[in-house]
């Protein structure tokens, strides 16, 4: 069993699960999530993961649909810078755990355990560089690759082949919310697994971008760096001052309210 349960503290309405102990900066969020997963996974059990960011929380309250995917995932970790500072203004001081950090550290212990995974998105070319790339990083990783792209009927096919595949652990690069929106249809059709979003993960692992270099990270300015690179983002990006408005209206909120 696990030695981690997870409780949830609102951010803007949205659950954001962390470890029930309390948190300290010190703690490994992310080996935290990990270790969860992976004791659900090695008991067949049904997961939906969302790494969840500022822009996420914004969309969810002007979209009932996302929200209550949002609100029905089974882990939803703290993805983005912004998402971490909202917790601190309660009290809560957790670390962030990038979705591609925590997606390679699964596949790491897929790769010890022979787990079945499947990569699904990316165009067809990046999809085939993914799975160059790890299977060269775990040549006895039993993994199966498709890219996001196809019709209604490609996609019946797609989900009769991940049928057959049966995998324990499924990675979807198809960006927020479509990703999310695509698990929530096909999650029901399938065996039991874990399945999560993973965004722009594809295009990093198939080297066609580079993350921020760790100082960037650190400094929790990973959402620039990215904009840098993706200058098309700047029209998304709006969302984080709305979002940081927000945090602090409530903030003023509850104190006004416990006063």
């Amino acid at each position: 069993m696990s030695q981690w349960v997870l409780t949830q503290q609102r951010v803007l309405g949205v659950g954001i699960h962390i470890p029930d102990s309390e948190v300290a900066s010190g703690v490994d969020t992310a080996g935290v999530y990990r270790d969860w997963l992976c004791h659900r996974i090695q008991a067949g059990l049904a997961t939906h993961v969302v790494t969840c960011n500022a822009e996420m929380i914004m969309l969810a309250r002007r979209d009932s649909l996302f929200a209550d995917i949002l609100a029905t995932a089974d882990l939803v970790t703290p993805d983005g810078a912004g998402v971490v500072w909202a917790l601190a203004r309660q009290g809560i001081l957790i670390q962030r755990c990038p979705g591609i950090e925590l997606a390679e550290s699964l596949m790491q212990v897929a790769a010890q355990r022979n787990w079945r995974v499947a990569l699904i998105g990316g165009k067809p070319e990046v999809a085939q560089a993914v799975e160059r790339v790890w299977q060269q990083r775990y040549p006895n990783l039993s993994l199966w690759v498709h890219h996001g792209y196809g019709d209604a009927q490609q996609e019946q096919a797609l989900v009769a082949s991940l049928h057959d595949y049966a995998p324990h652990l499924l990675l979807v690069g198809m960006g927020s919310p479509r990703q999310e929106m695509w698990i929530r249809r096909q999650q029901p059709l399938l065996p039991p697994a874990t399945w999560m979003g993973v965004g722009g993960s594809f295009d990093i692992w198939a080297g066609l971008k580079t993350r921020a270099p760790r100082w960037w990270r650190d400094h929790h300015l990973e959402w620039l760096y990215r904009l840098y690179q993706e200058p098309w983002r700047w029209r998304r990006m709006l969302a984080l001052p709305h979002f940081a408005g927000r945090v602090l209206t409530a903030d003023l909120w509850r104190h006004v309210h416990s006063s």
